[in-house]
């Protein structure tokens, strides 16, 4: 195979790993509390000397996620929290693993626990899941995370933690995401800047319409990556055509 060919088919590989990226920013567009993902890619420049010696190719390098805040929409729900500022909310995950994310839609299990709309126990200040006597009546959240009952008695207080690393995490969907497994079980460390909102739920970071042009971007990209490849391989047809003639 020819550099040619190794140009087109790292460039087709490239678009195809955008192309994942911007489907799955377009796919969780209103998915609660979900941040968006942007693909990284870098130059690799192969062989010796300048100019024509050298082959550029493109190499996908990582993948980084979007930080920023997302929109609050009010729901008037008491059981939904959105997060103001850089903290992340604790959940329980498979195992007992603690990890973390944004999504506030909560709910109370039929065992009295401060559960997400997936299940995943809500971890309180100290890292245990929270528990909601029957007896509560319409819980209130303070703005620092602390849930009284209707008497105006603490329950407990919503963690809300600060997570340094958090582009290295993996994703594990519903907008979760977990240390990788080198790295163990994370410290829960508090994040005392970022506020509670009580009956209002963050949305997605993603926007829609910058997502849709990176895909028509992609799809016309992809086009010309193609035709690369197939006048690279008319061209070898030809030549060892042309050749053939001549023996």
């Amino acid at each position: 195979m020819d550099n040619s060919s190794y140009v087109s088919l790292s460039s087709s590989m490239a678009l195809r790993r955008k192309l994942a990226v911007a489907a799955n920013n377009m796919a969780n567009a209103n998915s609660a509390g979900f941040k968006s993902e942007h693909a990284r890619f870098e130059e690799y420049l192969h062989g010796q000397g300048t100019g024509r010696d050298k082959v550029s190719f493109v190499i996908d390098k990582a993948s980084y996620m979007d930080t920023r805040q997302g929109g609050l929409t009010q729901t008037s729900n008491p059981l939904d929290i959105a997060l103001q500022g850089e903290g992340w909310l604790g959940y329980e995950g498979e195992g007992g693993q603690t990890v973390f994310g944004r999504d506030g839609r909560m709910s109370i299990n039929a065992q009295g626990d401060l559960v997400t709309v997936d299940g995943s126990p809500v971890l309180s200040a100290g890292g245990a899941p929270i528990g909601i006597p029957m007896d509560a009546g319409t819980i209130s959240i303070s703005s620092d995370g602390v849930i009284s009952d209707q008497g105006g008695n603490q329950i407990a207080t919503i963690g809300v933690f600060s997570v340094d690393d958090i582009q290295g995490y993996d994703r594990l969907g519903n907008g979760k995401f977990a240390a990788p497994e080198e790295l163990g079980q994370p410290p829960l460390v508090a994040e005392p800047n970022t506020r509670v909102a009580q009956g209002f739920v963050e949305q997605s970071n993603v926007e829609p319409i910058t997502e849709m042009t990176k895909l028509m971007e992609v799809q016309r990209a992809y086009q010309r990556s193609s035709k690369l490849a197939e006048n690279v391989d008319d061209l070898r047809k030809r030549t060892i055509q042309t050749l053939g003639r001549k023996q």
